[in-house]
């Protein structure tokens, strides 16, 4: 498993889906976002061995605030 500094933090990655689905208080589904020149394509994380899902898992748990609906 991955230590915080390791995770790939960038807009659309593992990390920051897990972190924004726990602040939007969304289930947990390990995906991210993959980019090329032209389109953005959600990659569902299927492998709980990956080090893509320690990343997701990681942003969701370690979310620690949530979006204030009121």
């Amino acid at each position: 498993m991955s230590t915080e500094a390791d995770y790939d933090k960038r807009h659309g990655g593992p990390y920051d889906r897990g972190s924004a689905d726990a602040y939007y208080r969304r289930l947990f589904y390990p995906h991210y976002y993959s980019n090329s020149a032209s389109s953005f394509t959600v990659v569902e994380i299927s492998d709980p061995d990956s080090p893509e899902f320690d990343a997701y898992r990681a942003g969701y748990n370690e979310q620690t605030g949530e979006k204030d609906w009121g």
